[in-house]
């Protein structure tokens, strides 16, 4: 099995490292007994895992060195909610006069983003800053008569 691994005929270049106990010819156990097909997978096997730690290191190594130029996604949190309208007013407000509003006036978000939904608490001012986006409440006032 090792003596294709020692063969000149299928390395073509020369090879100046410790040939592994396990796989040079005639390595035996001791009492005249030889190493088994399975011994020698085991022996080769434990070869591989020895290195291990070093490629675990070494692709570490690769990813944060390229990580820096892998391209972020934006989290759906911090995008634009309103494309088109009004984008040349600083926020957007929209007034309507109901008659049959029993508050004197109630404002409702739309950003999506407050904590107390549907009502306004003035989540869209952070957004505004972080986004750049000019979204702003629906503000309802009872119609004076």
């Amino acid at each position: 099995m090792c003596q294709g691994l020692l063969s000149s005929e299928l390395s073509p270049v020369s090879f100046r490292g410790k040939i592994p106990g396990f796989c040079r010819e005639g390595a035996e156990l001791g009492a005249g007994r030889s190493l088994s097909s399975p011994a020698l997978l085991i022996g080769l096997f434990s070869e591989w895992l020895r290195l291990l730690p070093f490629l675990g290191v070494l692709a570490l190594l690769g990813y944060l060195a390229v990580r820096p130029f892998l391209q972020k996604k934006k989290q759906q949190k911090d995008s634009l909610i309103n494309l088109k309208i009004q984008k040349e007013n600083p926020k957007v407000v929209n007034e309507i006069n109901i008659e049959d509003l029993c508050l004197a006036k109630a404002a409702y978000c739309r950003c999506w983003r407050s904590k107390t939904f549907p009502a306004c608490d003035g989540s869209h001012n952070k957004h505004n800053e972080l986004t750049g986006d000019n979204v702003g409440p629906l503000i309802l006032k009872k119609k004076e008569v």
